[in-house]
């Protein structure tokens, strides 16, 4: 739910320049985490994952993969491209779920084979109808694809993982925003109070949703990480609709159409099979 309204956020952010806000997501973020942990005195797990170099570049990977997917995210919020946007995160479980097959060897019956196989239509028919490659919801749904599945396989706790990410990126987060400054271009502390508090709130609204959902990619199957990212998708698209007024019918509408009932068909075999798992262990 927090991400599916961050788009109002960033909407109040579109006088600053696309790349300084993820840098000062980044900065802000970094921050917030580490005074988390030094009030639950979990900073020493910080320094016990960056000690262990396989963790390490596992955490460097997943800091590059989230710094390029929020980029890719304010600048098709900017440029007022919001369904788009929405549309690579309801094309994410599609990733989510293929990458659970590929490099996890998690199962899909048959059922779940065609809600992705209809999803898969629905998506290349979006494609088709728009006549080109919609770029900026592939690259979101990749990037957070395969960040999640770094953060699902390393063996680090959510806080301190998000901590370590930040940590890694920091010093070019913060010399970017000091160039910026020198450079006569940078936002915090020139266009007025509200606007530094909002760049400031962007920390905790980046750290409380990825540490949320590192600690849940990790204790429930990929798949099903899958389906319960539709939520954030669907309120992005009402968003985008109802408040920003953004044009979505016609082929857009079919397509979103069949994305939707591919959701529809996973959802309810998911929850067939909860309710049998359920019968079975009350027997």
């Amino acid at each position: 739910m927090i991400w599916g309204l961050l788009p109002l956020y960033m909407k109040a952010l579109e006088r600053v320049p696309v790349l300084q806000v993820p840098a000062q997501r980044l900065v802000w973020g970094c921050l917030f985490a580490f005074a988390w942990l030094a009030l639950r005195s979990g900073l020493a797990e910080v320094r016990a994952a960056l000690r262990n170099p396989n963790v390490r570049w596992r955490l460097l990977a997943s800091a590059a993969l989230i710094s390029a997917n929020w980029t890719i995210y304010i600048y098709g919020i900017v440029s007022e491209r919001v369904v788009e946007t929405s549309l690579g995160y309801f094309i994410n479980p599609l990733i989510n779920v293929v990458l659970g097959v590929v490099v996890l060897r998690e199962r899909l019956n048959p059922i779940q084979w065609t809600a992705v196989a209809i999803a898969a239509v629905g998506v290349t028919y979006l494609t088709w109808t728009a006549g080109h490659l919609p770029w900026i919801a592939l690259g979101l749904a990749l990037t957070f694809g395969f960040y999640g599945l770094v953060r699902k396989v390393v063996q680090v706790d959510a806080l301190a993982g998000f901590a370590s990410e930040t940590l890694l990126l920091f010093p070019i987060g913060l010399a970017y925003l000091i160039w910026c400054e020198i450079a006569g271009v940078g936002a915090m502390g020139h266009q007025g109070l509200t606007l530094d508090l909002l760049l400031v709130l962007g920390g905790p609204l980046t750290a409380i949703p990825l540490v949320l959902f590192a600690y849940g990619a990790r204790r429930i199957p990929y798949s099903t990480v899958g389906l319960l990212q539709y939520l954030a998708p669907t309120l992005q698209l009402l968003v985008a609709v109802f408040i920003f007024h953004e044009p979505f019918a016609g082929p857009r509408l079919i397509g979103f159409a069949l994305i939707w009932t591919a959701l529809a068909i996973y959802a309810l075999d998911g929850l067939w099979r909860a309710r049998k798992l359920a019968r079975g262990l009350a027997r």
